[in-house]
């Protein structure tokens, strides 16, 4: 009897262990099922002007591939020096680099034009939501010789508008930006003093105002500031509801920062590395601050340990950018879509990004 009682429970304890190998088996067939598509990660930093486009885009991107971009809206300056470094997969700028930059690089880099936008004149006037300004009146509110909202030349300007006795607090970037990059370069085209006394980059020597951190800093300080004027890109005026001006293009008419007038400043010829600056476009239809946005990575992709998964991550993300899909989010973001000419052009530079030697696009 007791012989037959010790089989019985050895019995019972091999159909327990095989019970619970088969559990075990379930589970881990069900979490492999459930795993998502890809578990690569990438990394980013920079542009202010265009991160509003990469975040929402990145969301759509996860849900299509498992793959998830972390975006740090640094400004564009912090951003190349993330790229110098090597801690970021690619950094977003609205300012291209220069000959003489991208050889302090630490390796050859490739610029991706993935939009282009307008930075609108901003302003906080009570009671004022649109004015006119021609070139030479902005140049003389940002060198700081008007410096009252009842400027005889802002009402010239701008007949039936009752400007109020208000002084005018000038707001800039305080960060390295390609926001300024865009706007300097206009202003620098416009007007001979501002070109020999400040110049045009991603940072210089404002003669008058304060600082704002990133587009959503400068934003903010002109929303908050009664009697403020600045520039930010369109999409955190749109976003925050601020006041901004028309400008007189070089064609002699006064345009709003719209969509239709972005794209108009783009229609010149794309040169093949795409580093062009749209400011002060001869369309009749352009709005005269306008400008690409690029994404600047290494053209050879294996360095530091990376893996050429993701190498290819990164590629295949960049591209996905230019596809009608994530164009679409752009446009709804006030960005212009890249016009096909560009996107040939951007594929052909994706195309000939290498991974020890070899191309990652067939």
């Amino acid at each position: 009897m007791k012989k037959l009682l010790f089989v019985v429970a050895i019995a019972v304890g091999l159909m327990s262990c095989n019970n619970g190998t088969k559990s075990t088996s379930s589970s881990s067939s069900s979490e492999t099922k459930s795993a998502p598509s890809s578990s690569i990660s990438l990394s980013a930093a920079g542009s202010t002007f265009a991160g509003p486009f990469y975040k929402t885009a990145s969301k759509q991107y996860v849900n299509l591939t498992g793959v998830t971009l972390s975006y740090g809206m640094t400004g564009s300056g912090a951003g190349i020096r993330s790229l110098h470094d090597k801690v970021v997969d690619f950094c977003g700028s609205d300012a291209f680099l220069s000959d003489a930059q991208e050889a302090q690089m630490p390796a050859p880099v490739v610029h991706i034009a993935t939009c282009s936008g307008a930075v609108d004149i901003a302003f906080n006037v009570p009671g004022i939501t649109s004015i006119k300004l021609t070139p030479e009146v902005l140049a003389d509110i940002f060198l700081g010789k008007i410096t009252n909202w009842d400027d005889a030349r802002l009402k010239k300007i701008n007949p039936g508008v009752k400007f109020p006795k208000l002084a005018m607090t000038v707001v800039h970037r305080s960060d390295g930006s390609g926001t300024s990059f865009i706007f300097t370069n206009y202003m620098s085209k416009i007007s001979k003093e501002w070109a020999d006394k400040v110049g045009f980059g991603t940072s210089v020597n404002w003669p008058v105002g304060m600082g704002g951190k990133g587009n959503p800093g400068v934003a903010g300080t002109i929303s908050s500031t009664v009697g403020a004027i600045g520039y930010i890109g369109s999409d955190y005026a749109a976003a925050q509801k601020i006041s901004f001006a028309l400008l007189k293009n070089a064609a002699g008419n006064y345009i709003a920062p719209t969509i239709a007038a972005v794209s108009a400043a783009g229609k010149g010829e794309m040169p093949a590395d795409t580093r062009i600056v749209e400011t002060n476009s001869s369309d009749p239809e352009a709005y005269p601050i306008s400008g690409f946005t690029w994404i600047i990575l290494y053209k050879e992709q294996a360095y530091n340990g990376r893996s050429l998964a993701q190498a290819q991550a990164t590629v295949k993300f960049i591209q996905w950018l230019l596809q009608p899909t994530a164009q679409k989010v752009a446009e709804e973001l006030n960005y212009a879509p890249l016009p096909e000419k560009v996107v040939n052009i951007d594929e052909a530079i994706l195309k000939s990004i290498t991974y020890n030697g070899k191309p990652i696009l067939q």
